[in-house]
């Protein structure tokens, strides 16, 4: 699979992420991860956890990639073919904030990104979703019917889904990304919450 550092890429094969990944306690993904701050953010706050940042536009991590911290790794690839040396790893999975062809997947249950989910998740994983109301709008869903809609898809593609929340201004200023910040500040400060549990 291709990872990056800072501008540099190269490729890591499953021997070497297993070595990376030794001695760790569990495995955190984020899917969609934008500039990667919170993946930074889960490696420096959880040093117990190894965390993984997806994203298949590289432009955007090379700030946070040069600096990343030593539990952490940032991939190069589409949310809807995942390498497969992610297979199984994830304790706990992020979608912060997904716009774009990750949105759109989630929203038609696109085949090839919820087997691209349930592959990189082991057994009982965590599930986490986050949507702003203007990328919902833009793809011509209101924010309590895009929510439920997901809620929905990933109800149907084996994970255990509890209600959705509607996050506040507030609660968005609490979240260690960039979008949730710009979000918090901007003229429409609306998202929804999902969570879940990958079924046994």
């Amino acid at each position: 699979m291709e990872i990056i550092r800072g501008k540099h890429a190269s490729f890591m094969d499953a021997s070497a992420l297993a070595e990376r990944l030794a001695g760790y306690n569990t495995i955190h993904m984020d899917i969609g991860t934008g500039d990667g701050r919170f993946v930074r953010h889960v490696a420096q706050t959880c040093p117990d956890a190894f965390a993984i940042g997806v994203d298949a536009c590289r432009e955007n991590l090379h700030d946070v990639s040069r600096r990343a911290p030593a539990n952490s790794l940032f991939v190069i690839s589409n949310a809807r073919t995942l390498p497969p040396e992610l297979c199984g790893l994830a304790a706990q999975v992020t979608i912060n904030f997904p716009w774009g062809s990750l949105l759109d997947g989630l929203l038609t249950d696109d085949p090839a990104l919820l087997s691209s989910l349930e592959a990189i998740t082991c057994p009982n994983a965590s599930l986490e979703v986050r949507f702003n109301g203007g990328a919902l709008a833009e793809a011509g869903w209101s924010l309590a019917a895009g929510g439920e809609r997901v809620w929905e898809v990933l109800a149907a593609n084996g994970f255990h889904m509890r209600p959705p929340i509607t996050l506040t201004a507030r609660e968005l200023r609490s979240l260690p990304t960039t979008w949730a910040k710009r979000l918090a500040y901007g003229r429409d400060p609306r998202a929804v919450y999902l969570r879940g549990v990958k079924k046994a």
